[in-house]
């Protein structure tokens, strides 16, 4: 499969159609590859980005409004702060959420506690269906990432393996840390949408964080908006990584932004925090 190739003001990404799956929907995938790239034969980190349609591309991001990425890691680079990386932007798809609430919380001990949750609490259906993230994250891992490390000049290895996301994307991104801690090296989880099951998804999470020694994590919320909820729960995820080991500052940061909103312009105004926390010092 062949990429289109997608200008913007003179930066380009590759734009792949509907990548085919045999654990979730197909979905399109943007893939943007640092300055100096094509010139050169240096290889990059690689971080995948959940809900790819807003991270790259203003045409297609919602209201117009990237996350900002391209930007940021360009003018990161050419402050030395970080070497640069390869951004995959997976589109989601119609079952948003399906793919990215934790599935395992359904699985578990308290899955009859989590499915009344649910029940009491998004009668209407807040999902369309069970979850599915399970087979989202394996079309991710085992689909998705050999393709682009056989395509691109990507460094493969678990230390230079990126996961990100917003929201629900904040979710899906911890959870993938959790369920890969031998792929991924560090998850960016701006505006958790803890909300999506309170205490008992925080628990969840928190008790099944990966090794600290070998792992880097960055949580950050607002106080506007949805993002108004989300405090205690993140305060109550904080306590899970001290008791887990994590070092604030060294492989775990937690960011409070007062005034922010729950939106892709306020999460473009900070990205650059999560990129130069979970890139630096990357080789």
């Amino acid at each position: 499969m062949n990429p289109h190739i997608i200008d913007i003001g003179g930066d380009v990404i590759d734009r792949y159609d509907e990548i085919s799956s045999a654990h979730t929907r197909a979905r399109r995938v943007d893939v943007w590859t640092p300055p100096g790239y094509a010139s050169g034969d240096r290889r990059y980190p690689v971080l995948y980005m959940h809900d790819g349609q807003h991270a790259l591309d203003p045409a297609t991001a919602k209201h117009g409004i990237t996350w900002g990425v391209r930007e940021a890691l360009t003018r990161l680079m050419g402050e030395g702060a970080i070497p640069g990386c390869i951004v995959v932007g997976v589109w989601n798809s119609a079952e948003r959420r399906r793919d990215y609430m934790p599935q395992g919380l359904f699985e578990g001990p308290d899955a009859d506690a989590a499915r009344q949750f649910f029940a009491a609490k998004f009668p209407a259906g807040y999902i369309e269906g069970p979850p599915a993230s399970d087979g989202y994250l394996r079309f991710i891992v085992e689909e998705l990432k050999p393709m682009i490390d056989a395509r691109y000049r990507s460094l493969p290895d678990q230390p230079n393996t990126f996961v990100m996301g917003s929201s629900m994307g904040g979710l899906i991104s911890l959870y993938a840390i959790e369920q890969y801690p031998g792929v991924f090296f560090g998850a960016g989880c701006l505006s958790t949408h803890w909300i999506a099951g309170e205490n008992l998804l925080v628990d969840y999470l928190g008790a099944r964080l990966p090794a600290p020694a070998d792992h880097r994590l960055y949580f950050d919320f607002g106080t506007i908006t949805l993002d108004e909820a989300y405090e205690p729960f993140q305060i109550r995820m904080d306590g899970w990584l001290e008791r887990a080991g994590y070092a604030r500052g060294r492989n775990w940061t937690t960011l409070k932004f007062e005034g922010a909103a729950h939106t892709e312009a306020a999460w473009r105004a900070r990205v650059d925090l999560p990129l130069r926390f979970l890139l630096g010092g990357r080789r």
